[in-house]
């Protein structure tokens, strides 16, 4: 079926396939032939973000993805959507409540721009309600014999059952919450599932409410006895709510969420202490403003006032959903021990370099393995513990490493880096890490880490005021003779992981001399008051990274001009930066041949004539999460490649610190054109966009499976052991 024949959500069979995204970007007429009046060329990034939202959702619709993994992207989108109305949307109230009038780059003011989310939200709403109950309810218990049912639905027999089950291990956990004039409107945590209960005192025939918090903690659905099905708890609440409200009849039981605003003011300028000042915002948060209440069509509208006034919300605020209001917690069936509806387990290799024969005494340190050449890994087909984690931990052992620096934006729960740190302190060795508390929904844990690196002794800054540092590097200080050798590792991940057997990232590992230098530069930057640094190797952000891109883009435009093979391949997870956009359609309408592949949201607008034909855009969305970011310039025939953590965003350019790494040794460099090249012919789980800003799904000669990017890589990764290449020149 070609891709103009599909119908989009909102038709009546389109909810098994969605091969054509519905266009929430909703961009501007162009009109003119220069870039004056540029936001018709740009497309909105809230509306975008939507967009890349409708990519994960398919992976829920598409029957080639096993069942239980559906699920779980069914739970990512509904999730992602949480954090939408959490960061973006909060961020666009807070706005207009200020009266911010400015527009967004593509030209929308505040008030616009939510009621366009608002309209493209209620329908992604819609489409997440039927997948679930018309398409992965009904495939569960046809394929997997797992039976998701209604109270209702439930047999005599099951409904005794419950009943039981609910006063042994329900009743005694909830908390009814009356509200009349002794008791105040309770407070309502963020995301959390409340039922609203309306009571009439059966003598006096006085009307109550009263609200209950579903106890979701150890799971959301109750599994009946020998896995004939799973029940919604808050149904099972609702249908034995009498027993908390003796000697009162019981009107009505009506389920509701509420979303909490992320986005708050910060003022790192005049804040005393930054740790002080984020714990404060934490707590905050707890109490931030509401956008955004969740509730069923059969709502009565007296508690929807009552609701919508208590909790300060305007009419635009309501979201009525006609189905589940928390599936995110489907993700509970994902997590089943039923391989059969499964991903097949994905082992990540180890690099043939870094394998070693018989006893661990007669193997190669990863100093000495470095010093024979660089050695670029791609997680997760190769493994975050056997290389990069190796390397902290050898780096904390060795009793000739003097010294280690790290910048830590996220990890993990019991991490193993962390461990190897304090490993390295306790050993006498001098450990500096920059934790970044302002890391958005990590703060908490990053703050713990730092104390606990802290009282090991380990040399602890929490960020630099008005920036974020987003970059992922470590230094590792050794000494070899009489003199100190510099060993490195920079990535476009995190040191997570968990995250690293879930997202592609890409990491080098090298004993550069010039990279090493860089670093500790860096590192004397980060922690201490020396501003004025200067980098050979490194690009580093917000201090030449914007103009590096800029200059490199202009050099295509040159060698177009003088040799017609002006080539731009980029690989990163956003693009929305006006600056660069704008100079990439400068490339274009020079003949500047331009492939972008962008995971998430994307301002520029592919394909228009006279200003963007010559750029394409693509977005793979798979088993993995891209988070890779590649960057690619074909330099007269002598191609330049670059890895690092900044996608071309204003916020990566100019609010964080960042790192952008030249990948210099020729093998090396094939590694990153063979990646560019796979992810560009990839049919099967590549979305293009096109001028108006719809996504079309690549078609596949073989519809019953996926043959993407990621399953070549996978495939390949089985094969390659490793890369050797010659030393550095030092």
């Amino acid at each position: 079926m070609a891709p103009e024949d599909l119908r989009s959500v909102g038709t009546e069979d389109s909810y098994q396939l969605l091969s054509v995204i519905p266009r929430a970007t909703q961009p501007h007429a162009i009109t003119g032939s220069t870039l004056e009046g540029s936001h018709r060329l740009l497309f909105n990034r809230e509306l975008s973000w939507l967009d890349f939202n409708w990519r994960v959702l398919h992976q829920a619709r598409d029957e080639r993805v096993p069942l239980l993994e559906r699920l779980r992207f069914l739970s990512i989108a509904f999730t992602n959507l949480d954090e939408f109305f959490r960061k973006r949307m909060g961020g666009l109230k807070r706005q207009l409540a200020a009266g911010v009038q400015r527009p967004s780059p593509d030209g929308r003011t505040p008030g616009e721009q939510l009621r366009l989310a608002r309209e493209a939200v209620l329908e992604m709403n819609r489409a997440l309600s039927r997948t679930w109950e018309e398409d992965l309810k009904p495939s569960l218990a046809r394929e997997a014999g797992l039976h998701v049912l209604s109270y209702e639905a439930c047999t005599e027999r099951q409904k005794e059952w419950l009943q039981k089950y609910f006063l042994t291990h329900i009743f005694p956990v909830l908390t009814p919450l009356a509200v009349d004039p002794g008791h105040p409107f309770p407070f309502i945590s963020n995301l959390s599932l409340s039922l609203a209960v309306t009571l009439k005192h059966p003598g006096r025939k006085t009307e109550h409410f009263a609200r209950i918090k579903v106890p979701t903690s150890q799971g959301r659905w109750v599994e009946l006895p020998n896995g004939s099905g799973w029940v919604p708890l808050e149904e099972l609440i609702a249908h034995n709510v009498g027993e908390l409200f003796r000697g009162m009849k019981v009107v009505g039981v009506h389920p509701f969420r509420i979303t909490r605003n992320a986005d708050l003011k910060r003022d790192e300028e005049v804040a005393d202490d930054l740790i002080e000042m984020i714990s404060e915002e934490l707590q905050e948060r707890r109490f931030a403003p509401i956008v955004r209440l969740e509730v069923t069509p059969d709502i009565p509208q007296e508690v929807l006032e009552l609701l919508s006034r208590e909790l300060s919300l305007q009419p635009e605020d309501v979201y009525m959903v006609e189905g589940d209001l928390d599936l995110g917690s489907v993700s509970q069936f994902a997590d089943l021990d039923r391989p059969e509806f499964k991903y097949e387990p994905w082992d990540p290799v180890t690099p043939t370099r870094l394998l070693h024969e018989g006893e661990v005494k007669d193997r190669l340190n990863i100093f000495e393995i470095l010093r024979q050449g660089d050695l670029l890994v791609h997680h997760p087909y190769e493994s975050f513990a056997t290389t990069v984690l190796r390397f902290i931990e050898e780096a904390a052992a060795d009793p000739d490493v003097v010294a280690i620096k790290q910048t830590l934006y996220r990890t993990s729960d019991e991490s193993p880096v962390v461990k190897a740190l304090l490993r390295a302190a306790d050993a006498g060795k001098q450990v500096a890490v920059l934790v970044e508390v302002k890391a958005r929904f990590d703060e908490q844990n990053n703050i713990e880490w730092g104390q606990m690196l802290e009282q090991h002794g380990v040399h602890v800054t929490y960020g630099l005021v008005g920036l974020k540092t987003h970059c992922k590097t470590t230094l590792v200080v050794r000494r070899e003779g009489q003199a100190l050798r510099t060993y490195c590792h920079i990535g476009t991940g995190n040191y997570h992981p968990s995250t690293a057997k879930l997202y592609t990232d890409l990491g080098l590992l090298t004993r550069s001399r010039r990279t090493g230098d860089d670093l500790v530069n860096l590192f004397h930057y980060l922690t201490g008051y020396s501003p004025e640094q200067h980098y050979k190797k490194l690009i580093v952000a917000p201090r030449d990274m914007r103009q590096f891109f800029l200059d490199r883009i202009e050099e295509e435009i040159a060698h177009q001009k003088a040799h017609n093979n002006g080539r731009i391949v980029a690989k990163m997870n956003a693009l929305d930066d006006p600056i660069i956009i704008n100079a990439l359609y400068g490339a274009s309408q020079a003949g500047v041949d331009i492939d972008l592949i962008i995971r998430g949201h994307c301002r520029l607008r592919p394909g228009v004539p006279r200003f963007s034909e010559n750029i394409r855009v693509t977005s793979i969305i798979g088993r993995f999460l891209e988070h890779s970011r590649i960057y690619g310039f074909g330099n007269n025939g002598k191609p330049r490649y670059f890895i690092g953590s900044a996608d071309w965003q204003r916020r990566n350019l100019d609010d964080r610190v960042e790192v952008i790494v030249e990948i210099a040794q020729k093998r090396l460099r094939q590694r990153l054109q063979r990646i560019l090249e796979v992810s560009l012919a990839d049919r099967s789980s590549t979305w293009e966009l096109d001028s108006e800003g719809v996504y079309r799904l690549r078609s596949d000669t073989d519809g019953t499976r996926i043959h993407g990017t990621q399953q070549v890589f996978m495939k390949e990764t089985r094969r390659m052991k490793g890369i050797s290449d010659p030393p550095w020149d030092l």
